[in-house]
């Protein structure tokens, strides 16, 4: 049987948490399921970072990711979180120089007055497994997928909200995105 490196890592990634159980029951009682796979996952996705995420959101994230990994072996790791103004200013205009346009750079980063990631609500999950996971159970969590193309992004909401085709897909009916004037340099 040969395991993909995805696969390879899960396992790793389920064993070492199992390992971690008596620990965390010693640190956590009541809580050492949830203990053990957050310290498992903070060691399989190091460079994740949960700070800045608004608190349910964060919890939200965090029990969404426990479920997946005791209930169905899945692992959710997450990409991108809360984003300071400034990060995402500066992921906007790359955007606007790699495409030419600021219509065509919304399709896929909104700038720092439109972005969920700048108000902490937002979660770019990794990898494909885990977002497909999230998209069918996130739901009673208030984690919901936002954009038909981006499978990674997902926000939280009490209610879903209407799923769009893009970001910037709610965009004023002139098409041009709802940024002030003179406000981002493009």
């Amino acid at each position: 049987m040969i395991f993909s490196r995805a696969r390879l890592y899960a396992v790793m990634t389920r064993l070492l948490a199992v390992l971690l159980l008596p620990f965390a029951c010693l640190r956590s009682p009541g809580r050492a399921r949830y203990l053990a796979c957050q310290w498992a996952l903070g060691l399989r996705f190091p460079a994740e970072d949960l700070s800045g995420l608004v608190p349910a959101v964060r919890e939200a994230f965090t029990a969404a990711r426990t479920e997946a990994f005791w209930r169905d072996d899945q692992l959710i790791g997450l990409t991108s979180g809360h984003r300071d103004a400034a990060e995402q200013h500066r992921l906007f205009t790359d955007e606007v120089r790699r495409t030419g346009s600021v219509r065509e750079a919304c399709r896929l980063v909104l700038p720092p007055a439109e972005s969920t990631h700048v108000s902490g609500i937002a979660l770019d999950v990794r990898p494909t497994e885990g977002a497909a996971w999230l998209e069918r159970h996130g739901g009673v969590h208030h984690l919901h997928r936002r954009y038909d193309n981006e499978w990674w992004h997902f926000e939280y909401h009490l209610c879903p909200p209407p799923r769009l085709p893009y970001p910037g897909a709610g965009a004023p009916a002139d098409g041009r995105p709802r940024v002030r004037t003179g406000e981002w340099v493009v």
